[in-house]
């Protein structure tokens, strides 16, 4: 059916404003959360502490995008509102039980994992769901929702600040809930437009059945020469990308003690992260094809070379100006990620082809904080981790730097092919032309002499 562009979607949007929010205002608050776990968990005897819980923190984030691939699978077969509430759940439960740890090794489960894995079941819907409700705003619509994880990302840390200071951390948690609990009641605005796949191959009898393998899950995504490589350009950036989101916090304690407010860093990170959205995502409009490749080349650039200048930085106000930077271009990366698969892979496949990218976004943005830790328990000091944090970013961004000359030589060779094939069906209508002729000629000649 034809998207009605309003109505009860602007409840669905508002409903997906707040998941995108509630998910990632708390996945970026995370600094805040590190400094509290270390304080409550840590001891002087513990020369590992840092990187233990680091761990916390990037194996949430990390699953995140590792299940997208599986969410993308039963949001296709069971629909949006059941894998949103479901998910939304299941991230309820693992916050809930996260408040009642005593050491820092659950977490691991229960927030890196369980809390995490619910996050991701309840993001993904409220995207595709979008596409149900509106068509022509979609794009205005897909701005105002993801603008909402900003604003969650610039608020939540004061709020986190307050909350752990007046009550402890436990009960933070506890009251964080709230917006999961809130999440859980949105899933259920997701009144699904478009029939799922499972109900699609039950057909008309009513009977449930499941679609073959293989529109489960389509590998084919991964023929296209210039897909593979910004599949796997872009998670070789990322091992350096989530390290300031998490240690940022403790290296401005650490460098500065008390005397400044730190969570300002993270308000600077989300403000022009929102911004950079709206800017960089107007700007793509206007740059044609795979083009659009060479803003993510521009924003990794930015971001590994901000990482490498936070420990030069013996100011704050510079350390505020290098987050502004870091922000703006973080928006940028994130904007444009879902033009450039249309682009190289077609509306047809864009879906599975940005699960499959998140997948394997997941393991370098789970692996790098807890390397950091490590250095930071090994060194004394955060300088080596945030300089070699970004030289990933800058071998990444030169990586995607061969994507639009590979798309422009496969798209050549597209053109080529159906042309050799309008060539060759123009010779075999030439062909059979001359064999009628032939044939009568001589039935005329034979008819003219009786």
């Amino acid at each position: 059916p034809e998207p009605p562009e309003g109505g009860w979607g602007w409840v669905v949007m508002l409903a997906a404003m707040w998941c995108n929010g509630a998910v990632f205002g708390i996945q970026n608050s995370c600094g805040v959360l590190f400094v509290s776990m270390l304080q409550l968990f840590g001891s002087s005897e513990d020369k590992q502490l840092v990187f233990k819980t680091a761990w916390v923190s990037s194996l949430s984030m990390g699953m995140v995008f590792f299940c997208s691939p599986i969410v993308s699978i039963f949001t296709d077969l069971f629909g949006c509102r059941k894998v949103a509430v479901v998910g939304a759940a299941v991230g309820l439960v693992g916050l809930l039980s996260s408040s009642f740890v005593s050491t820092i090794e659950p977490l691991y489960f229960t927030y890196g994992i369980l809390f995490a894995c619910g996050c991701s079941f309840a993001y993904q819907p409220s995207l595709v769901i979008l596409g149900h409700y509106f068509k022509k705003r979609l794009g205005l619509v897909n701005g105002i929702v993801t603008a909402g994880s900003s604003l969650f990302t610039v608020s939540l840390p004061f709020l986190l600040r307050v909350l752990i200071d007046s009550v402890d951390l436990y009960k933070t948690l506890r009251i964080l809930c709230i917006l999961m609990f809130v999440l859980f009641l949105a899933g259920f605005t997701y009144k699904p437009l478009v029939p799922n796949t499972k109900d699609k191959e039950g057909g008309k009898k009513g009977k449930s059945k499941f679609p073959p393998a293989k529109k489960i899950c389509n590998f084919s995504v991964f023929k296209v020469l210039s897909y593979r490589i910004w599949a796997f350009g872009i998670p070789a950036a990322l091992f350096g990308y989530f390290v300031p989101y998490v240690h940022l916090m403790n290296h401005v304690k650490e460098r500065f003690h008390d005397d400044v407010p730190e969570e300002v860093l993270l308000l600077c990170l989300g403000i022009t992260s929102g911004v950079g959205r709206l800017i960089f995502g107007r700007v793509a409009d206007y740059i044609p094809g795979a083009k659009k490749v060479y803003l993510q080349v521009a924003s990794f650039f930015f971001i590994g070379l901000m990482s490498m200048m936070i420990p030069l930085c013996n100011v704050f106000g510079a350390l505020v100006a290098v987050c502004l930077f870091m922000g703006l271009f973080d928006g940028c990366f994130i904007c444009i990620m879902a033009p450039i698969a249309f682009e190289l892979v077609g509306a047809q496949d864009v879906s599975q082809a940005i699960g499959f990218l998140l997948g394997l976004m997941s393991v370098p943005m789970t692996v790098g904080p807890p390397i950091a830790g490590l250095l930071r328990d090994k060194l004394g000091t955060y300088d080596v981790a945030f300089y070699l944090a970004g030289v990933p970013p800058l071998i990444g961004g030169a990586i995607l730097c061969f994507i639009p000359w590979v798309h422009e030589r496969q798209k050549l060779k597209e053109r080529a092919k159906p042309v050799d094939g309008e060539t060759t069906e123009k010779m075999l209508e030439n062909e059979s032309t001359l064999v009628l002729d032939t044939t009568e000629k001589p039935v005329k000649e034979l008819d003219s002499g009786f």
